[in-house]
Formats: structure tokens, sequence, C-alpha cells
């Protein structure tokens, strides 16, 4: 069997999107604790986004890691 070469030709634009997706799943949690009556899912919602804007950090790493790597042409 043969391994498939390492193509990171698109990782940018793949990070790119799943920054816009955890950005997009925040504000439909932010509107959810705004509507919410109940504490324990608006703690449990907040808690969440948390630990999404954590992971934005980590991916806005990585995508100015990959961007640099693709302008040096990957080496």
């Amino acid at each position: 069997m043969k391994h498939k070469p390492d193509d990171r030709r698109d990782n940018v634009e793949k990070i790119q999107a799943s920054i816009d997706h955890t950005i997009k799943n925040m504000e439909l949690a932010e509107e959810m604790i705004v509507l919410s009556d109940d504490e324990k899912t608006k703690k449990s919602l907040k808690a969440k986004n948390e630990r999404r804007e954590e992971a934005l950090e980590g991916f806005r790493d990585e995508i100015r890691d990959e961007a640099i790597d693709r302008d040096r042409g990957y080496k």
C-alpha cells in the first residue's frame, strides 16, 4: 500500500473554514444564552464558548504558520 503524500495546499482554507464555523457556533450560543431562562443551560453554553475561544487562538496560530509555510513553498 502506497503512502499518500502530504498535500498542504488547501490547509489555510480548511483552517479558515473551521474558524468561520466556530465563530458561527459562538454567535448561535450567545443568542441561546440571551433567550434561555435556564441557568444550567446558560452556564453550559458560556463554558462551551470559552473553549471555542481557546480553540480559535490555536486556529489562528496554525493558520499563521500555514500561511508562512505556503509563502515559503512548504520547505
